[in-house]
């Protein structure tokens, strides 16, 4: 057996959904887990394929038994499947720092955090995807109802900082205008040279923040959100 085969048939026993979940889980893109699964190992990194082996509990000596010696044959799936159940299921996380609160109403003054009094929250890295292996990310508690369509009062948003240039209609983002911070979703006008800053709220109290691209120099974004977490009632 092939072991792009025996790592396929491994990950579906040890319980992942798909290879997505997986790829996410160790730390790799979901492309290159396909590669190395559609292409065979050959052409993989040494660095992949340790990572793929360590998600599953194997080492890479043991894979290559399992493909010379055959997989089913030799009882190599049992002894798998006996080794993982004996061992407490583990998730890397990443530790993130935060940074107060994040006004998701008007624009409000957020107080200076600093590394005498900064907080850290964890989070499991197989929850934030492709950005699971970021090193800058930064959490914030969100206090306001303009964002409440999706992100409740008090709900905890992870963050990643970001350049103005790189930022893509309809991101979520924390953004600064005239020294005065906010959460909103972004978008341009261009035909109007306009920034927009839109709330997605139940209240309708809350109104867009637009700023023409010739006052853009007291704007000032700081990240993007790309995760949150709600408690629910």
């Amino acid at each position: 057996m092939e072991k792009a085969e025996i790592i396929e048939r491994l990950i579906k026993e040890a319980g992942y959904s798909s290879r997505r979940q997986f790829a996410e889980m160790i730390g790799i893109p979901p492309t290159t887990l396909n590669s190395m699964l559609n292409r065979g190992l050959g052409k993989a990194s040494i660095d992949n394929v340790l990572k793929v082996c360590k998600g599953l509990g194997i080492t890479v000596e043991e894979l290559e038994e399992m493909a010379n010696q055959g997989y089913e044959d030799k009882g190599f799936k049992n002894q798998y499947i006996l080794r993982e159940s004996s061992k407490p299921y583990t998730t890397s996380k990443l530790e993130l720092p935060l940074y107060g609160d994040i006004a998701a109403g008007a624009l409000a003054t957020v107080e200076p955090v600093t590394k005498d009094n900064v907080e850290y929250i964890k989070l499991p890295k197989i929850l934030l995807g492709k950005y699971a292996n970021c090193k800058n990310l930064f959490a914030l508690k969100v206090n306001g109802e303009s964002m409440n369509k999706i992100i409740p009062n008090g709900s905890y948003v992870a963050c990643k900082p970001i350049e103005f240039d790189e930022l893509k209609d309809d991101d979520i983002v924390v953004f600064s205008h005239d020294n005065e911070y906010s959460m909103k979703r972004f978008r341009r006008d261009e035909e109007n040279r306009l920034l927009i800053f839109s709330p997605e709220s139940t209240d309708r109290k809350y109104h867009d923040i637009v700023i023409p691209y010739d006052t853009m120099n007291d704007l000032k974004i700081y990240a993007k959100v790309i995760w949150y977490a709600v408690t629910l009632d």
